[in-house]
């Protein structure tokens, strides 16, 4: 038991490690080089999802996010004891990710942090609409068996790369704390911190409890997909 959620722990930490590095290394790369543009750097957010959930889906479910992991728990997916446990391996995976970033490249783009472009009341809907919109599409592909399950990496990195396009120049489409909080402890900017520490919680429950009312039925026993319960069951 011990053993299993050791494994499922380290694979969030590495998981989240991924999406730091190369998504806030992706907007420190554009600020250095020019080279990627706020296209390339949506889309590196939306591809490392999708490389982690197919790479650890099947070993902790691939939150990375724990306003996922908060959602999941909240529509009785996740066990609420198991919470803390997930948060701490996500919130070292991302720090540490974000310290070898600045070791590597200096304090470039604030270690790539989420700044409002307007104000913090305009950012704060806007994360809070973007991680609705974000959770609405995890709970379908990770829970409902009348879902396309073998394509939820795709959906799920397509919806962040999608929301990143459009909302990225607005609030910086965080959609996720630990994404904006390692990079603005590691780069000492604490600005506009509580917008992503708050706004993602509360979208991410608010998008989960939508697709519960609208999915209508519940899965029975057995029928969660591999991104929330195969990991218990098959590890």
């Amino acid at each position: 038991m011990i053993a299993r959620e050791l494994r499922a722990l380290t694979a969030e930490a590495i998981g989240t490690f991924a999406l730091v590095f190369a998504g806030c290394g992706a907007i420190m790369v554009d600020a250095k080089t020019h080279q990627l543009g706020h296209i390339g750097v949506a889309i590196t957010f939306g591809l490392v999802i999708m490389f982690g959930i197919y790479a650890v889906g099947h070993i902790s479910g691939a939150h990375f996010n724990p306003a996922v992991t908060f959602a999941f728990a909240l529509t009785r997916h996740f066990p609420w004891p198991r919470t803390l446990a997930y948060w701490t391996a996500q919130v070292v995976g991302a720090v540490s990710a974000a310290a070898l970033l600045r070791g590597s490249l200096g304090n470039i783009a604030d270690v790539g942090a989420t700044f409002p472009s307007g104000s913090q009341g305009q950012a704060f809907l806007w994360e809070l609409v973007m991680s609705a919109f974000l959770m609405f599409v995890i709970l379908a592909v990770a829970t409902d068996t009348r879902a396309i399950g073998e394509a939820a990496a795709i959906a799920i990195g397509g919806t962040i790369g999608l929301d990143a396009m459009f909302g990225g120049p607005i609030s910086g489409a965080s959609m996720n704390p630990v994404r904006s909080l390692a990079p603005a402890l590691v780069s000492g900017n604490l600005h506009a911190l509580w917008v992503y520490l708050l706004a993602p919680v509360i979208g991410a429950s608010l998008g989960a409890l939508a697709y519960q009312f609208v999915r209508g039925e519940q899965p029975r026993p057995g029928e969660v997909r591999a991104t929330i319960e195969r990991p218990e069951e098959a590890a």
